[in-house]
Formats: C-alpha cells, sequence, structure tokens
C-alpha cells in the first residue's frame, strides 16, 4: 500500500507556517515531522520579540514543554515497571506511604496507574511552593493533604498536574534519586537526549540566547515578552522539562518504534510502549482525545488511531501527535499565547492532511436555543482556576481565568486569562459543546448532571470544575 507521507513538501509547509504564524502573530516557532523514514524541519520567527539582537528559531532553539513533560514521566515509570520495581495496580503508598489526603480512604486506594490515567479523583494541583532544593517534590506531597478531591479512585478521568507530580514522587522513593536525575539515566540519556532537561542553563551544545521565551499577546493587541521562565521544581513532573524540536521529533520516533533509537541499546520493550497506547479509561465530550492510554491522549483522526499530548506555560506551547499504523509523527513549538494553541493546531491538521491523508474537522454546533443557557449559566471553578459561562440574546460565552487570590498570591508571573468566547451546544444529549470563538476555539467540553438532573459540574480540557454559583 502506497503512503502520501511523500506528498509533504518542506518548502510548502515553511511557506504555510510562516502564513500561518502571521495570521496568529506568533514570534516563534518549530516545526518537526517524521514521514516516510525521513524527517523534516521547518523553523520560522525569533526566540525573543523583546531582544536588541533577535536570534532566530533553529531546530535546537529549546522550548518549554510543559504537559508533554508527563510522557517522560509515565515512561520512567514503565521502565521501573519493566525492571520489576514498580506494579501499575499497586497502590500508590506502597511506594510512597507518607501520603495524606483530605479522604483516607481515597489516599490509601490510589494505584500508580490511577495516576497515570487522571483517574485517581485529584484536583487539578496544588498552588505551593516548595522550593527549589531536593526535597520540593516530597513538600509537593505533603501540601496534597490539602487538595480537594472530585471523585472516588476510578470513577472517572479529570486531568491532574497533582497526580503525575505524585507520580515523580514515586519514581524518586524507587529510585533513591532526585526526579530530574532519575529521568536523565532512565529515559534521556539513554535516548541520546542530551539537549532536553530541565534547567536550560545546564543544557550543552548551544549559546544561551537559543532559548525561547514566551510571549503573550495582550487585549490591546500588545505582545509582551513573559519573563517568568522557570518551573517550580515541585511541578516538574507535570511540566518542568525543556527540549528542542530536533529531540522531540526524536523523542516521538523513540515511541513509534521497537523501544530502541539509532546507538540506543533497548529502553523499553516494544509492548510495553503498546500498553501505553491502549485505552484504559474513555473521554467524553474531549478534543484532546477520545480516551486515556497510560498518558497520552488516544484519538481517532478520520478512522486513524492517533496518540499525543500537548503542553502550556506562561506563553509557549507544544504539540505532539504520533500515527502508530502510519509510522509519522508531528511535533510543534511555539511561543505566544493565546493564539499558539489555534497556531499549533492548524499545522498538525495541514500536515496531517497533506502527509497521511488524515482530515480533522470540528464538529458542528447546533443552533443557539435561548430557553437552554439558564441551566448551565453560572460560575465554575477548581483550585487554582475559574470558569465563567454567561448568556445574552444571541449566544453564549465561556470566560477562563486564573482566580484573583492565585494571582494575588504568586510571586512570578502568570499565564494571561482568556475573555470570554462563543461557545455551541454540540447535537446528542445537548450537554456537550464547543468553543467557537478565541484562543480556545475548538475546544471541546460538556456539563455533569446530578441525580435531579440539574448542572453541577463542566469539563474543560480534560478538567472538571465544580459549579459555585448559579
Amino acid at each position: 500500500m502506497s503512503s502520501r507521507n511523500e506528498q509533504i513538501s518542506q518548502a510548502a509547509l515553511a511557506e504555510f507556517v510562516a502564513a500561518t504564524a502571521a495570521e496568529f502573530r506568533i514570534p516563534g516557532a518549530a516545526v518537526g515531522v517524521w514521514a516516510d523514514g525521513r524527517e523534516i524541519h521547518v523553523c520560522h520567527g525569533v526566540t525573543d520579540a523583546g531582544a536588541a539582537v533577535p536570534v532566530p528559531v533553529d531546530r535546537n532553539t529549546l522550548f518549554q514543554l510543559g504537559s508533554v513533560t508527563k510522557t517522560y514521566t509515565a515512561t520512567a515509570l514503565m521502565r521501573l515497571v519493566e525492571e520489576g520495581r514498580v506494579e501499575l495496580d499497586a497502590p500508590v503508598r506502597r511506594y510512597v506511604p507518607e501520603l495524606v489526603l483530605a479522604d483516607e480512604r481515597a489516599a490509601a486506594e490510589i494505584t500508580v496507574l490511577q495516576l497515570l490515567n487522571h483517574t485517581a479523583g485529584l484536583d487539578w494541583n496544588v498552588i505551593v511552593d516548595t522550593g527549589e532544593g531536593d526535597e520540593a517534590l516530597a513538600g509537593f506531597v505533603a501540601a496534597m493533604a490539602g487538595l480537594q478531591l472530585i471523585g472516588r479512585p476510578g470513577d472517572r478521568a479529570s486531568y491532574s498536574q497533582a497526580g503525575f507530580n505524585l507520580a515523580g514522587r514515586i519514581i524518586e522513593k524507587v529510585t533513591g534519586l532526585p526526579y530530574e536525575r532519575a529521568v536523565a539515566e532512565l529515559v534521556l540519556r539513554p535516548l541520546g537526549l542530551s539537549r532536553t532537561g530541565f534547567d536550560a542553563g545546564d543544557l550543552p551544545g548551544e549559546p544561551a540566547a537559543n532559548i525561547a521565551a514566551g510571549h503573550n499577546l495582550d487585549e490591546d493587541g500588545t505582545l509582551t515578552v513573559s519573563r517568568g521562565w522557570a518551573v517550580g521544581r515541585g511541578d516538574r513532573p507535570g511540566g518542568g522539562l525543556v527540549s528542542s524540536v530536533a529531540e522531540q521529533l526524536r523523542w516521538a520516533r523513540f515511541h513509534l518504534g521497537d523501544g530502541r533509537t539509532e546507538g540506543s541499546a533497548g529502553v523499553l520493550p516494544a509492548e510495553r510502549l503498546l500498553r501505553m497506547r491502549q485505552p484504559t479509561v474513555e473521554l467524553r465530550g474531549s478534543a484532546l482525545g477520545d480516551a486515556f492510554g497510560i498518558c497520552w491522549f488516544l484519538r481517532e483522526v478520520d478512522g486513524v488511531a492517533t496518540a499525543g499530548h500537548g503542553g502550556s506555560t506562561n506563553g509557549q506551547f507544544a504539540e505532539l501527535l504520533i500515527v502508530p499504523e502510519r509510522d509519522f509523527a508531528v511535533v510543534v513549538l511555539s511561543n505566544s499565547a493565546p493564539n499558539s494553541i489555534l497556531f499549533n493546531q492548524a499545522v498538525v491538521r495541514r500536515v496531517l492532511e497533506t502527509g497521511p491523508g488524515l482530515v480533522d474537522r470540528d464538529p458542528e454546533p447546533l443552533p443557539y436555543d435561548p430557553a437552554r443557557a439558564p441551566e448551565i449559566v453560572g460560575r465554575y471553578d477548581n483550585d487554582a482556576i475559574a470558569v465563567v459561562i454567561a448568556a445574552d440574546a444571541t449566544g453564549l460565552t465561556l470566560e477562563v481565568g486564573i482566580k484573583p487570590e492565585i494571582r494575588a498570591g504568586s510571586e512570578g508571573e502568570m499565564p494571561a486569562d482568556y475573555p470570554p468566547e462563543s461557545i455551541g451546544l454540540l447535537p446528542g444529549d445537548g450537554d456537550e459543546y464547543i468553543v467557537t470563538s478565541g484562543g480556545l476555539r475548538g475546544q471541546r467540553g460538556f456539563f455533569t448532571r446530578d441525580t435531579t438532573g440539574t448542572v453541577v459540574a463542566v469539563d474543560l480540557a480534560g478538567r472538571l470544575f465544580g459549579r459555585v454559583a448559579p
């Protein structure tokens, strides 16, 4: 069977990336594609729009990966599983006996797998500064005693940064090493990922200027450089890595392969990598995927199975997608909020269509029905973020922002909020929706009802937000 991958032209992709970056005001981006046994790299723009001497983005420019880091944490844990040092179905307390949660029964029941597929019942995160020493993760886990639980372990999926930070602590306890060193020894060094790590200043081979700065597009259209760069050490297992598009494509190829890369010994057997891409829990109404594997978001695009993960930090966004049955991968790194989400999505969709011939389209919302609005408008929140759904005569809007008290209590710079943007309900039971404008355009979610039929929560980007006001 012939492949369509050869239809990807580097020149055509470069033209599309440049035009799309201009449309969405993206200062710098790096795109990598693996197709038909060859790599394609397209780099555009500059690392820092505010620099006196602009530095062009290249295939070795370091970007923050955000939550793409979770794929590394999960893979490191799977190495420990393969070595017989960790069991996926074992309770977390076997490895972290000091774990305390608000619900003692939940603390005793949560398993390693439930951390890796976001079914542990943990809320999104704990906003706490535990310092930059080797005890940062231990301090984070201690702070989880105050973390809200959104359900019983195993009941449902809800994306949790805290859960992956706890998974990082398992790695520390089992190996006896700080998380960063353990990941380097289990994953980074065996795969030759020398330009991937947790401190950009410690990575060899490139000048310090070849590091992408984040940018935020203000409401007045001003592009501001975000100077809050590093992720706190207690949050690193869920989002702390930095890397280049060249090394992210190498990472994607490892997960497409047999557990090895060029010149490396076996890191994981192919069956372990395949196990990570098998569905463990279904996802409802999510643009991110149809199910969770072990860490991976699993989604069918045009009838073909894909596995991927995205990540965001302060003004930077990363996207990684693999199509195993086509031996195909795409990586996009870019540096402007909020439009990098739309930029990354547009590039991924173009590459999928021109390469393996897969068309990815958003579903069409229903016409606005004002009679439905009263049951869903209101404020919803989790530990750090608030979602406000409002309505007028023309339609529904959704606004997402960091809680004022969280923003006020932060010593560092935090990402900008998302202003109200239009949403539409989707066909079916009417409780699923899609964002139809703004920086979150294309994101999907759903409303949860209690036994009386009252809407009590909303899901967005795989996260649960409980209703706090009508």
